[in-house]
């Protein structure tokens, strides 16, 4: 047992850098199911369901990056059925700023966020 005193460190939030740069790949990884929306992400990077992700989105079209302070809340491991990329699902916090991105999101989506076309996720 250790008599330093000190508690172990949380661990820091993965920082992610996702540049989307098509309607179709948004699509894909564009999350409509959650409440608030959500992206997902490929990666080969162990995670955990709750674990906290800050991602540096950028969405076609727009020089813009929006930071999100989210949590994984979805995961495809390798190998996943239907062809699916590995990687994980984020879930947007439930902020104003989170809010203005999924309206922006669909926005840029529109009558597409309908289709029955596969996606990353559900």
């Amino acid at each position: 047992m250790s008599t330093s005193g000190f508690a172990p460190l949380a661990a820091r939030p993965s920082v992610i850098q996702l540049a989307i740069k098509e309607k179709a790949a948004l699509y894909a990884a564009y999350i409509p199911m959650f409440t608030d929306g959500g992206i997902f992400i490929p990666s080969t990077k162990e995670h955990r369901l709750g674990d906290d992700v800050y991602v540096l989105l950028t969405l076609p079209d727009d020089p813009q990056r929006y930071p999100v302070a989210g949590k994984v809340a979805w995961i495809n491991p390798a190998r996943a059925s239907a062809n699916r990329t590995q990687g994980i699902g984020i879930r947007f916090p439930a902020d104003e700023k989170s809010q203005q991105l999924k309206l922006k999101i669909e926005d840029i989506l529109g009558s597409a966020i309908g289709s029955d076309k596969p996606t990353q996720t559900i």
